[in-house]
């Protein structure tokens, strides 16, 4: 099995930078807001517009956690799909790939 103890670093530091960021959007969210009404719409569509960051986040941390679920039972690499190798390329830019190149794109 090849050392992917690089992509465990990098996947731990994306998940503690993930709870960072989603710990913050919570603490804005759970601020009081303006009594002003004009105000509370723009801080509504803000609000908004942070929960689908939070939401985004909590998508990113499910794969990254599935990701070093696969380190740990030695599949991390592995195209999910077809089982075939995914590609260091792609490993590199999305380390929580599950799929290959190929596979990522079939319909």
């Amino acid at each position: 099995m090849k050392d992917f103890a690089h992509y465990k670093d990098v996947l731990l530091t994306r998940k503690r930078e993930l709870y960072g960021r989603l710990h913050k959007i919570d603490r804005h969210l759970d601020t009081l807001k303006s009594s002003d009404s004009g105000e509370r719409a723009v801080e509504r569509e803000n609000d908004e517009v942070l929960e689908e960051f939070g939401a985004t986040g909590l998508k990113e941390l499910a794969a990254i956690d599935a990701a070093l679920d696969r380190l740990a039972a030695g599949t991390f690499g592995i195209c999910a799909k077809c089982g075939k190798p995914i590609s260091a390329e792609r490993l590199a830019a999305v380390p929580q790939a599950a799929l290959c190149e190929e596979c990522i794109g079939a319909p």
